[in-house]
């Protein structure tokens, strides 16, 4: 289990980055439209003004039941000791332990 602290942290990051995922979106939209150097540089320093935080290359997946940061699994959004246990368990639809 991840603590507590980190995935709330992980959780206002992601909501900063749909607060601000329009106006960023919008930002360089213009940012490559523009013909002009200085517009250029007149835009990105508004993006730089936004958070940092509102990026979403800053976010971290995590297992939705443990909050490990480490060894997920997109299609199933668990790690991987959840995922063997829920596999072993035949919780998962579709997944099967491999025989050789």
């Amino acid at each position: 289990m991840a603590k507590k602290s980190l995935v709330e942290k992980e959780k206002k990051k992601k909501r900063l980055v749909n607060k601000y995922e329009v106006v960023r979106q919008s930002l360089k939209r213009q940012i490559k439209n523009s013909l002009s150097i200085q517009d250029k540089l007149t835009i990105s320093r508004r993006l730089q003004s936004l958070p940092r935080n509102s990026a979403p290359v800053r976010l971290r997946n995590r297992c939705s039941l443990t909050g490990r940061p480490r060894s997920n699994y997109r299609d199933f959004g668990l790690s991987r000791h959840v995922l063997r246990e829920m596999a072993h368990t035949c919780v998962l639809p579709g997944v099967s332990k491999l025989s050789w």
